[in-house]
C-alpha cells in the first residue's frame, strides 16, 4: 500500500512541474506573439496541473480567455 501512495505523489509532482513549465513557456510565448492572455502561478494552478495534467493547463487557458472576453 505505501508503494502505491509514493507512486500516486510523485505523479502528481512530476505532472504539476510539467505543467508549471508549460504554463512559463506558453506565457512566454503569448508575450513575445504580444497576445495579453497568462495564467498565473500559484497553488491553484499547481493543484490544478498536477492533477489533471496538460487538460488542466488547457482548462487554465480557457478560463483565462473566458475571463478576458
Amino acid at each position: 500500500m505505501p508503494e502505491r501512495q509514493s507512486y500516486g505523489a510523485v505523479n502528481f509532482l512530476i505532472r504539476a512541474v510539467v505543467g508549471f513549465t508549460m504554463i512559463f513557456f506558453i506565457n512566454e510565448f503569448l508575450a513575445a506573439k504580444e497576445i495579453s492572455l497568462s495564467v498565473g502561478f500559484n497553488p491553484v494552478t499547481f493543484l490544478m496541473s498536477g492533477t489533471l495534467g496538460t487538460p488542466g493547463v488547457a482548462l487554465l487557458y480557457g478560463i483565462a480567455f473566458y475571463r478576458g472576453l
